[in-house]
């Protein structure tokens, strides 16, 4: 296991800026597991002791209302750390559901903290982190403004186009399949407003979506229209 997780730390730009010290600590303690699609990696509220680190895959954060509905507040990609905040000792505040098959590091919260002490890169490394979560909830809390949902939908889809975009020749395909539930789930709205604005997109020959894939046409002129530019 210590040579895998070794490799797999090698090969990550997360951590390119770690000495090699720093990275022999982190693969004597670390683990690396696969988790399938649906399955929990941790839920809201549990206690948990380690530090998870997406080697591949993806994996979502999300919260459940008082209806038990789901509202999907990150979904993070490969090299991304899904609990930093399990450094200030409480309970998840969230959920974590992988969202396709995902490799994922983790590592005992204790001694890496104490890494952390040793080495202020890789502090740096989770201080970066937290700050992209809070700069992506403060634009989701602008999001969630009283606009049109089919313009709340073609922003959250240029971002995802941004991070997880693969180029074609006629647009960029959103490499993930997405169900219109899903979406709704990003929302937190009713599945059938949500399909209205993806019909509302297409109309506009924004996009294409066909079999839980998403083709952006063109990528400034769906900035154009959630934006409100003419």
């Amino acid at each position: 296991m210590k040579e895998l997780v070794k490799c797999q730390l090698g090969k990550m730009e997360l951590f390119n800026s770690l000495d090699q010290a720093t990275i022999n600590a982190l693969s004597e303690l670390g683990e690396s597991k696969c988790y399938l699609k649906g399955s929990h990696i941790f839920r809201d509220k549990d206690e948990i002791n380690k530090v998870y680190i997406v080697y591949s895959g993806k994996v979502a954060l999300y919260k459940l209302n008082e209806s038990a509905q789901k509202k999907i507040i990150f979904i993070l990609g490969k090299e991304s750390i899904l609990n930093a905040v399990v450094l200030d000792d409480l309970p998840a505040s969230i959920n974590c559901e992988v969202f396709e098959k995902a490799e994922v590091l983790s590592f005992d919260r204790m001694k890496f903290q104490e890494i952390m002490m040793n080495d202020f890169e890789l502090t740096k490394i989770v201080i970066s982190s937290l700050s992209i979560k809070v700069r992506r909830l403060y634009r989701q809390l602008k999001n969630s403004t009283p606009i049109k949902v089919e313009k709340r939908v073609a922003a959250k889809l240029w971002k995802l186009s941004k991070d997880y975009g693969i180029e074609v020749e006629d647009g960029t395909v959103i490499d993930m399949n997405i169900s219109i539930t899903y979406l709704a789930d990003m929302f937190g709205a009713p599945r059938e407003t949500i399909s209205r604005a993806l019909k509302i997109l297409q109309e506009n020959d924004l996009i294409i979506y066909e079999k839980k894939k998403i083709k952006i046409k063109d990528k400034d002129k769906l900035a154009k229209f959630f934006k409100g530019i003419s």
